[in-house]
């Protein structure tokens, strides 16, 4: 018999409808699991099992009282969410020693629609101080580790939430990404992971203050899952208005950028455009240009007419997302400093670098060397400019097939060995960082492994889908075609 660690969400809320299982017995054997193996890979470093235990009692008494109607899509189902997300009772920690004590008085928004679907929060997964990097450590909670394969990054910054998942802590991980940390750590961890578009899924931390722009335009909160079924399902759930009461207004007045746009839409033309090498970007791996043509073959079997073309630019995508963090930087230093912690500490002075390179080429080619608010309107009128060529690129391919990354997953920590690893990471995630500027949906779909000379482990591999705004269902119903549905790993 299966063990029940190892259901997944599709399968476990049915059974929990059905009878054949309770919340009770679907959430033990989640936390049990997550007793065996969290001491090892520091996935999950904040949980209240009580209140958890609880809550799956209530959804088994619902049933018994109400029926199965009574209770929501994602009944019974345990799942994690991220230690930068406001839930009641928890500290927003972000990685943060100095956010160690910040508790939260109210759930945000996706935390809300995630316990009025059914779902039962386990614990809140780990990430990297400030919640940027590709890899997965800070001073407050430790390193988290890749149950696939320890000598690589789990990913970040959403990376214990791909450990998660990956161990069968929970069927489902709530992660967020700004430049990556949806997608990257389901790349690194052999899993599926969504980046909705802006506005998909409301989010709001009422424990600190608004974001900047940055924030605002390009950070996302989504799923991550070990079957594309289980995407789905949890991205429905998270997507939901939330008119719940929280604070006396109804929750989703809280996300100014929240919009109420249908989870479907009619059937488009099937034409997808396929970039094996994107312009600008660092050479990618054979090994995923090969997943990239097997793809293409697997949708062109589907119908689907594929055309090898070129995107417009995503190094100019790029070069937005951090001159829009240069902006920023100015009042994250004062944090930095205080916090000091290492890999942080020299993370921001290379993305600092960057960023001031890229503002330098700007102002010298529209002579702008102005202040920071004629910085950001400068930024926002180019931003339009870039919007507009890929929705036009996109409502000729309304599928856009690339890779993850240049490379297969890294070594852990490769990125603060040297600037000289840096610049190699941070050419090699182009396609991870660029996208967000534009808000635009993407999604990673593990679609095999491979064994790779230096690690006794497999390697997963993958390849990425990008649609227009709003259109997850068709980048969904591609990637089911896609999927190698991942087994937890143990």
């Amino acid at each position: 018999m299966t063990e029940l660690w190892r259901f997944t969400a599709t399968d476990t809320a049915r059974e929990v409808k059905h009878g054949s299982l309770t919340a009770e017995e679907s959430v033990t054997a989640a936390l049990t699991r997550l007793d065996q193996v969290n001491g090892h890979l520091n996935a999950v470093v904040a949980e209240k099992r009580e209140e958890a235990l609880t809550d799956a009692i209530a959804i088994d008494q619902k049933i018994a009282n109400e029926g199965p109607d009574a209770v929501g899509p994602l009944a019974g189902v345990p799942v994690t969410v991220k230690v930068n997300i406001d839930q009641a009772g928890f500290a927003t920690t972000n990685g943060l020693r100095l956010q160690e004590h910040l508790i939260a008085t109210l759930d945000s928004p996706v935390i809300t629609n995630l316990k009025a679907a059914g779902a039962v929060i386990i614990g809140r997964t780990n990430t990297p101080a400030f919640s940027i990097r590709w890899f997965t450590r800070n001073s407050l909670h430790g390193a988290t580790l890749n149950p696939l394969n320890a000598a690589l990054t789990p990913g970040g910054s959403s990376g214990g939430a791909a450990s998660a998942v990956a161990a069968g802590i929970g069927a489902i991980a709530h992660g967020t990404d700004i430049a990556g940390s949806i997608r990257y750590p389901a790349y690194a961890c052999g899993l599926h992971g969504l980046r909705p578009s802006l506005g998909r899924i409301p989010v709001h931390n009422a424990s600190g203050a608004d974001r900047l722009p940055a924030g605002q335009l390009m950070a996302v909160s989504g799923p991550l899952a070990r079957t594309i079924e289980d995407l789905q399902l949890a991205f429905h759930a998270m997507s939901g208005g939330d008119e719940n009461q929280q604070g006396g207004s109804p929750a989703s007045a809280r996300d100014p950028w929240w919009v109420p746009v249908p989870l479907n839409f009619p059937p488009t033309e099937k034409r997808a455009a396929l970039m094996t090498q994107p312009a600008g970007t660092a050479k990618v791996d054979p090994r995923l240009v090969t997943e990239l043509h097997r793809a293409a073959k697997k949708l062109e079997s589907l119908g689907w007419i594929i055309d090898e073309v070129q995107s417009p630019d995503i190094t100019e995508a790029a070069q937005m997302n951090m001159q829009f963090w240069m902006v920023e930087l100015d009042g994250l230093r004062t944090a930095v400093s205080q916090e000091d912690d290492p890999d942080a500490n020299f993370i921001f002075e290379q993305l600092e670098r960057y960023a001031k390179t890229y503002a330098s080429h700007a102002s010298n080619s529209s002579g702008n060397t102005s202040t920071q608010p004629d910085t950001t309107a400068a930024l926002l009128q180019q931003r339009a400019a870039l919007v507009r060529q890929w929705q036009a690129f996109l409502q000729q391919y309304p599928l856009l097939l690339c890779p993850p990354s240049a490379e297969l997953p890294f070594e852990d920590h490769l990125d603060i060995r040297s600037s000289a690893d840096f610049d190699r990471v941070f050419n090699a995630q182009l396609l991870q960082i660029g996208l967000p500027s534009i808000g635009v949906p993407g999604l990673h779909v593990t679609t095999g492994h491979i064994h790779v000379e230096q690690f006794t482990s497999p390697v997963p591999v993958g390849v990425q889908l990008v649609g227009r705004r709003f259109r997850e269902d068709l980048l969904l119903e591609a990637a089911r075609h896609l999927q190698m549905p991942a087994t937890p790993v143990g």
